[in-house]
């Protein structure tokens, strides 16, 4: 096995690390404040190719493999995790997802605009009383001629406000559960479909998190992506690769906790020395430093197998679950480094913590990423 990264991967982070430097570190603590990042960073993510990754040059994408993605997502994750939420969904949840799922028609018709930043998705799922139990959503999809009528809420939904599409998930036909979903690709500006901003999160306070409501919401039968009663499974397939970018976020998070303690532990003395002196100081960072590569190398591990076309759901729910809880932990660590001052905003490491702390929430809770990986072990259905 080699984790040597080619020149091409290491190019790649290297353009992540600048873009992080230029377009996002100097803007980290004024975005958090004002609860909003600059809108305007969606197209320069697009014209520097990350909204493109993995996604076929023939619809706008610009190719690469997973790992480099990966390294994207740690950088963004790195600098602030709002604007890594905007890739992961858009791209990594969204334009992936219509990438494979998608007819040619809705190829052409939605991902030359997502890889390009011209337009952001959003992964309409999650429900006011539906989170892990994503089988039993209540939004309805009705069928009206050649046409559906949709009517539901959907809660906590990334990129929501500023979203041109939304990939719904609705209920559809008679089917109990999740046989009794599908899947509908439905523009933002269509009549019946509203928004409202959630405000006063705890952390990823820069990311256009939403409520959306459908009320007699009319889409044609060819925006429905896959076949109907076939939603739940597209759902799962993008939640699966979503994992991996949420691990490979959470690793940038826990770099971020990881250097600036150092960088501190360097510079603040006490009792007479620099604090990166003191034994107990250094257990807090060779903590992190652990948690950073092993939760790296997990992440890395899904990414080889997605390019190898080898199954890696549960690897991927192995990955999102470690580096989730490795980022509080890092984050954490670090706090207790800086002391008093990390629990001011002035200072990075309080809202690494406050960022971090969702990740173990979304995209599937750590429960539910133990759910599969027990179920992957014992042979036990889901259903």
């Amino acid at each position: 096995m080699n984790l040597e990264l080619s020149e091409e991967q290491s190019a790649v982070r290297r353009l992540a690390e600048d873009f992080v430097a230029r377009e996002i570190t100097p803007h980290v603590v004024d975005w958090d404040r004002a609860e909003s990042v600059d809108r305007s960073l969606v197209k320069k993510l697009g014209e520097v190719g990350f909204l493109g990754l993995t996604v076929d040059e023939r619809y706008g994408g610009s190719g690469g493999d997973h790992l480099a993605y990966c390294l994207v997502t740690e950088e963004l994750g790195r600098g602030d995790s709002s604007v890594r939420g905007i890739v992961s969904v858009s791209l990594g949840l969204v334009a992936k997802t219509i990438a494979h799922w998608g007819s040619e028609e809705q190829k052409q018709r939605w991902l030359p605009g997502l890889t390009s930043g011209a337009y952001v998705g959003c992964f309409g799922l999650t429900e006011p009383g539906t989170g892990s139990d994503a089988g039993n959503l209540t939004t309805r999809a009705v069928r009206d001629g050649g046409d559906y009528l949709i009517d539901g809420t959907k809660m906590f939904i990334t990129n929501g406000t500023w979203a041109d599409v939304v990939l719904l998930f609705a209920r559809t036909g008679g089917a109990p559960g999740h046989k009794g979903v599908s899947a509908f690709l439905v523009p933002t500006d269509t009549p019946g479909l509203s928004r409202r901003t959630v405000h006063g999160k705890l952390g990823l306070r820069g990311q256009a998190t939403a409520e959306l409501h459908f009320e007699n919401v009319r889409v044609p039968a060819s925006a429905m992506l896959a076949p109907e009663g076939k939603g739940f499974s597209v759902a799962m397939s993008a939640l699966a690769k979503g994992r991996m970018s949420v691990a490979a976020g959470c690793v940038g998070i826990a770099q971020a906790a990881l250097d600036a303690a150092v960088g501190y532990a360097g510079e603040r003395e006490q009792f007479g020395k620099p604090i990166a002196h003191h034994q107990l100081v250094q257990e807090l960072l060779s903590d992190i430093a652990v948690d950073v590569d092993a939760a790296r190398l997990l992440t890395w591990r899904v990414a080889d197998l997605i390019d190898r076309g080898r199954p890696f759901a549960t690897e991927s729910s192995t990955a999102k679950l470690f580096a989730s809880e490795a980022a509080v932990r890092a984050a954490n660590n670090a706090l207790q480094v800086f002391g008093g001052y990390g629990y001011i905003d002035e200072y990075p490491v309080g809202k690494l913590l406050r960022d971090a702390r969702v990740m173990t929430l979304y995209e599937g809770t750590s429960q539910i990423q133990k759910l599969v990986i027990g179920r992957a072990l014992t042979g036990v259905s889901a259903f």
